[in-house]
This record gives structure tokens, sequence and C-alpha cells, in this order.
């Protein structure tokens, strides 16, 4: 990539845009968002079906663009459940139900299903067991939900169910109800993102149908259409999320420059399908796919670019060295998304995917080219090798994920961390460009260092978490970066878990029960459970921290602190906890429903949600 680029007013444009997006932006409902028609009341419905129905636990699911409630104009979206009916895509439904607020239980680590919706631009949800078709798609988007349906019916019918499900997410990306052991090996091999439908999807397809018709002699004007209508309708089919959009972008971007004369560069056309989408919907840029999606490519365009004329040797051997330096570039660019979103790291996908993204390419050739020949009645001519080519697909990503160290669990990094790692990633991708890269080093060195102190003295505050889910509660208590105390009062561990690697340590360093009933944290360096192994009085010192354990502290409703004190040898009896940091003191009461903070203000649990402080 010539240096040159980072010019361009784009790129700094688009950085800017997405900067403010990632800073300000906060999804919200419009004036006339359904959202606002919430109530006891049940509403009537009209609107347009957005997405393809995905059928759970004897519903259908549907995303619904929103025109009408009760009669009255609206705008937005519904995240709809429908049982005994079955939405179709493009049509207008009319239903009937309640509109509600998605639940939301705010642990952070864990899945916020209000968030994940919001993220989506949808506010309200409804399950519907009246609905009827009130219009039917015009007959493209009939046609063209027909051919997914009839594509994925004809896998099922055809192959088992495990090897179906993985040529669904191969094809089309809707992978079927997978088997929990091969779903965790996709996860475990880095080959997850292959049962989804992206980019490389649309690119493969495209490179298709240019070949196809440069076989059959078609010309420029003519090759380059064809290859833009085969590749649109495939976008569709899969279902035209963002990573699908914008590889479609891209691809319109290309061959029009082409067509004009002009070359803008693969990258430009990246930024440009970027800048689009975001100003269109401008919560993608919240959406992990989507994040995911731009920075493997961009990572990927990079690369290859500036290390191009490095690779020498034969034509096979060059072939691999670029699918290996393109799952370097993809994998490490995602780094940050896997530690922060999944806290888990694959170390076989720089070698898996080297076998397996040719093979699912491949393959997915191969699906297409069976479901074709199905519809002439002589699919049983690829029917054994799509079974086989399938079969040893999922044996090699089985393989790949059997090694101990194929998926590495990680704990997140701060924004300073991150910032400074994509700081020095994009001074090491500068390498081959020796003039730029000798007078980047320097400044990029200081920028990472800069960021990297800030993050570390951010994390670095003593801070406290108190978690509530339903009648369930507890604290968490940092007292420095990777020193984390937890005192659990019914929080599932699993959960604190993910929370423990959100704030970014894989281990507490102490936890302890409120009760002699209750279980103390088990990932933690040292436990110890109330009235058997710590008593009021009690005190854990450390160079960093003092634990001292009292008599239970409760609240009045005036707002008086006292303690409860006494011991009757009955399991109601309650401990405290005042944790001691350079000689402020927090102390945690009532099983984890207020602390009590250094200047003496109340700091309480609220239902469902997460209140967090530095102390």
């Amino acid at each position: 990539m010539n240096p040159s680029f980072y010019k361009r007013p784009l790129l700094w444009v688009l950085l800017t845009v997405l900067a403010g997006l990632a800073c300000f932006y906060q999804p919200s409902p419009s004036k006339q968002d359904i959202f606002h028609a919430v109530s006891t009341d049940e509403v009537t419905v009209v609107g347009q079906v957005a997405s393809f129905a995905i059928s759970k636990k004897a519903q259908e699911q549907v995303w619904v663009n929103v025109r009408t409630v009760d009669g009255r104009p609206a705008a937005g979206r519904v995240f709809a459940r429908f049982t005994h009916f079955t939405p179709q895509w493009k049509d207008t439904i009319r239903f009937s139900g309640r509109l509600r607020v998605p639940y939301r239980v705010r642990l952070p680590g864990n899945f916020n299903w209000r968030d994940y919706l919001a993220r989506k631009k949808t506010f309200v949800e409804i399950t519907s067991s009246q609905a009827a078709v009130q219009q039917k798609a015009a007959w493209p988007w009939r046609m063209i939900r027909n051919i997914r349906r009839n594509i994925l019916d004809t896998l099922s019918r055809s192959f088992p169910p495990q090897i179906a499900a993985v040529m669904g997410g191969v094809m089309l990306g809707e992978r079927g109800e997978l088997s929990p052991d091969l779903y965790t090996a996709f996860q475990d091999s880095g080959a997850i993102h292959l049962l989804v439908a992206s980019g490389g999807n649309v690119g493969f397809v495209t490179l298709l149908t240019l070949a196809a018709g440069m076989f059959v002699g078609l010309r420029r004007r003519s090759l380059l259409l064809a290859a833009l209508v085969t590749a649109g309708m495939y976008t569709l089919v899969a279902g035209a999320d963002a990573p699908l959009l914008r590889a479609y972008l891209m691809a319109v971007g290309a061959c029009v420059g082409y067509l004009l004369g002009r070359n803008s560069g693969v990258l430009h056309g990246l930024l440009l399908a970027c800048l689009v989408i975001v100003c269109i919907s401008p919560q993608a840029v919240l959406d992990t796919g989507f994040q995911m999606s731009f920075l493997a490519t961009a990572a990927i365009i990079i690369c290859l670019n500036n290390f191009q004329g490095l690779i020498k040797g034969p034509a096979w051997i060059r072939f691999f060295i670029q699918i290996f330096l393109a799952t370097l570039a993809a994998q490490l660019a995602l780094v940050p998304i896997f530690t922060n979103v999944f806290y888990k790291v694959s170390v076989t996908g720089l070698l898996s995917n080297m076998l397996l993204v040719p093979l699912a390419s491949g393959l997915m050739g191969l699906g297409f080219a069976y479901y074709l020949f199905s519809l002439c009645g002589i699919g049983i001519v690829l029917y054994y090798p799509c079974l086989w080519g399938f079969s040893l697909f999922e044996e090699c990503v089985r393989f790949f994920a059997s090694f101990n160290f194929s998926a590495l669990p990680v704990a997140a990094w701060n924004g300073g961390t991150i910032a400074a790692y994509y700081i020095f990633l994009f001074g090491l991708s500068q390498i081959p460009h020796k003039t730029f890269f000798r007078r980047l080093v320097v400044p990029c060195l200081g920028i990472a260092a800069l960021c990297w102190c800030g993050g570390w003295w951010w994390e670095n505050r003593p801070q406290v978490f108190l978690v509530s889910e339903w009648n369930n509660r507890a604290a968490v208590v940092r007292v420095q970066k990777g020193t984390v105390l937890v005192f659990n009062d019914g929080i599932q561990e699993n959960k604190l878990t993910r929370m423990l690697y959100a704030l970014g340590v894989r281990q507490a360093d102490w936890a302890a029960s409120f009760t002699s009933d209750q279980k103390p944290f088990s990932r933690a360096r040292k436990t110890q459970t109330a009235f058997s192994e710590i008593w009021p009085g009690d005190e854990i010192q450390t160079p960093n921290y003092r634990v001292r354990a009292v008599w239970e502290k409760r609240l009045s409703k005036s707002g008086y602190v006292w303690e409860n004190v006494g011991y009757s040898g009955r399991e109601q009896d309650g401990l405290s906890y005042c944790v001691s940091v350079r000689k402020r003191e927090l102390c945690v009461g009532a099983h984890a429903r207020f602390v009590q903070l250094p200047d003496g203000s109340i700091i309480h649990t609220v239902p469902n949600d997460t209140v967090q402080t530095v102390w």
C-alpha cells in the first residue's frame, strides 16, 4: 500500500466519523418509533418482514419494519416471535400482541439482550399468536427467498443433519442446529467465521461468474454486469448483512472504476463501503460482526499489498504463503475483539485457516453445483463428493480443535492497550516501505507507550462493582490492576468469571462467603468460608490490601449503618467485609446489597444492573 494512501481525505473523513460514533453515538428510539406505543394493552401492528425467519423453540423469530400501530403511522423495528405462523421476508403482515421493552441484566462480560437489540436499532419486542399476511412481497423478493428456502430444503432432505447444518453455514451463512461439541470445535479451531456468510463468499461468487463468462466469451461490459447481478443475487439470498453488503459495495466500486478506466484501489472501495453503511445505519459501528469484517478485510488488503513483493517461489508456494499472510493479518487485527468479546484466542487458527479457508471455498462451489444438479434430477452425480468433502471438512475442524492449546482463555484489554496495539501493528505493517517506516517508528512507539500508560493508570484505580441479578448479588472489589476480591451472594460462577475477564483478570486474588452455608467463588487464588475459615475480627493482610471480617452490616431506612452482632450457629448469621487500601477503607454490607465508601457515603445495588464507582 503506497504511503500516500494515508493522506487521502476519504480515509480521514471515515476515521473521524467512526471515532465520533464510537464516542458519542447511543442508539435511541426516534419520536415515531414503536417504542413509544409500549403499554399494557394489546396493539395491532402492520409492518414489513425485514429478515429471514429463525426457528427456535416452536417459534418463528424475525425483525419487522413497522408501518402502523393501531392504524396510526409509526416507524422503527420490532423483534417479533410468532407461533403457528411463518413470516416470509419482505411480506407485509398484520399481527397483534403486547409490546414490551426487552429484558436486561447488565453484568459486564455477559450477554445483554436489550443492548443487543438496541445495536440493531430495535427497542421493543412482541410475541404474537394472531398474524396474517396483508400484502405479499413483490415477485423478485419472492423469487430470492424461494431460492434460499429451496437450497436449504434440498440440503436438509439429502444429507445427515450435521452435514446439512455445516453446508448451510458455509454456503449461505445459515447453520442449522449444530451439536454443542461441533460448535465448540469450530470456535476453538478458529473456523467459526466459515459458518457465516462473509465477504469472501461474495468475492468467490464474483470470480466464479467472471470465469464462466470469459469461458463463454462475454464482452467486458456484459461480463462485469453478469458478475454484479450474480453477486447481488447471492448477497440477497444469503441475508444481505454487513459483511456481504461491504463486499458487494466493494465489487460495485471496483467494476465501475474499471469501466471508467480508473483504478481507485481495493482499500479505497472498502473505505467507501464502510462510510456508506455507517451513514445509513450508524448503529452498525457497535456491531461486533461489522467490526470484525472491516478490520479483517483492511488488514488483509494492507498486508498483501505491502508484502507482495517479498513473496518468492513457484506459484503453488506463493499461494500458500499468501493464505498464511492473509490469515496472520486477519488474526492479528482481530485479537482485541477476541479478547474483549469472546475472551478466547485460537492459537491453531493460523494453521487451520491455511487449509480450511480454501477448502471451504471449494466446498461452497461444490455445494451450489450439487443444488443445480439436483434441479436437473442428477444430483446423485455430486452427492458423494459433497458428503465426503464436508465430512472431511468437519473432521479437519475437530482435529485442529483437539489440541490443548487450540483456544486459550484470555482477559480483556483496556482501551489504552488496544490503542497501543493497533498503533504498533500499523507501524509493523509498513516495514517493507523502509523510508516511511523509519519516519513512523519513533512517533508510533511514543504514542503507543503513552496510550498504554494511560490505560494502565485508568485501570489501576481502586474500584468496586455491585452486581445484581434478580435476587442474587455480588461485590467485586478491584484493589489495583490484576488484584480483585470477590464477595458472592448467589451469582452464577460462570457469569462472575466472564465479569472478571471483562475487568482484565482471569482469576480473583481472594474470595469469601457471607454465610456458613455458602461456598465462596472458586476461581480465586485463596477462598474462605464464613464462620468456618474466617470469623468476625479476623484479618487478611497482604502488601496490596487488608481485609477485615466484621459482623454483618445492615442499613436502616433512614440510612443508618449498624452491625448485627452475635453468633447463633444458624445459617442466617452473616459477615461483612471491610477492605483497606492506602489507608482508605470500603465496607461491603448486607450480602452485597450496599457498600460504604471511605467518606461514609452509601452505594446501593440496582436490580439487574451493575453499579460501578471509584473509591
